[in-house]
């Protein structure tokens, strides 16, 4: 685990040096208006909802995998084998949404195949060991890391998506980091040539998405708390 998360360090402390020499190389000339708008706002909203996938899968884990003695298959590992990765997948390019040129999502996915796919292979391969055949059997029900729509609305929300308030206040504080750090780098310009008021003034949107996506992991919070009884004991 600390040999993964310093491969990972390193390769965004490169990026962050590619970025800072030449900015206008890789970040996105914000005109303001139109389409552009519409682009950022998915790109908040995807970083959003990778982080809530995050939460949901690292907490769910936590509670049930014992120590990693039990096969977790319940929470959003009923959807997808690898949620933890896909709300990475979905964090990441969410941010090339939000302040990168269009051509920086191949560099991405390029880097998050080359990095990810091949971890998660590996971890496939310990997990069929210890597992055996149960794992297998999970392997053939479960997709990798993209959900299929037929799971998806097959199942209530708060069964593959559970959300505790406990879970995500251990996350907060990284979930505002990223949100503040992206949203810098992405209005720096602006802010430079309408000033901060202004900028604040246009983008409220931005605050009214992010109120929305505390009000609904308030509600599913709730939804999870009512029907946890029902779904534990599945792990």
């Amino acid at each position: 685990m600390k040999r993964r998360l310093k491969i990972t360090g390193v390769i965004i402390a490169c990026g962050v040096v590619a970025i800072a020499f030449f900015p206008g190389f890789f970040l996105r000339n914000n005109i303001g208006g139109g389409p552009e708008e519409y682009v950022e706002l998915l790109g908040f909203s995807l970083i959003l909802l990778g982080q809530l996938i995050r939460v949901s899968a690292r907490g769910y884990k936590a509670e049930h995998s014992r120590e990693s003695q039990v096969l977790i298959q319940g929470g959003p590992y009923q959807v997808v084998r690898n949620p933890m990765y896909l709300g990475i997948f979905l964090i990441g390019l969410g941010v090339v949404l939000a302040v990168f040129k269009w051509w920086a999502a191949v560099i991405f996915m390029a880097v998050f195949v080359n990095r990810y796919i091949m971890l998660i292979y590996k971890e496939e391969k310990r997990l069929e060991a210890v597992f055996l055949e149960p794992y297998k059997d999970y392997c053939r029900r479960v997709p990798r890391i993209l959900p299929s729509l037929s799971a998806i609305t097959r199942l209530d929300i708060s069964e593959y998506l559970p959300i505790k308030l406990s879970w995500f206040k251990k996350e907060i504080g990284s979930i505002l980091a990223l949100l503040f750090l992206t949203l810098v780098v992405e209005s720096w310009e602006d802010i430079a040539r309408i000033g901060f008021w202004r900028y604040v003034r246009q983008s409220s949107w931005l605050l009214f998405v992010f109120v929305l996506f505390m009000v609904f992991v308030i509600l599913l919070s709730r939804w999870t708390s009512k029907n946890y009884d029902g779904y534990t004991g599945k792990s």
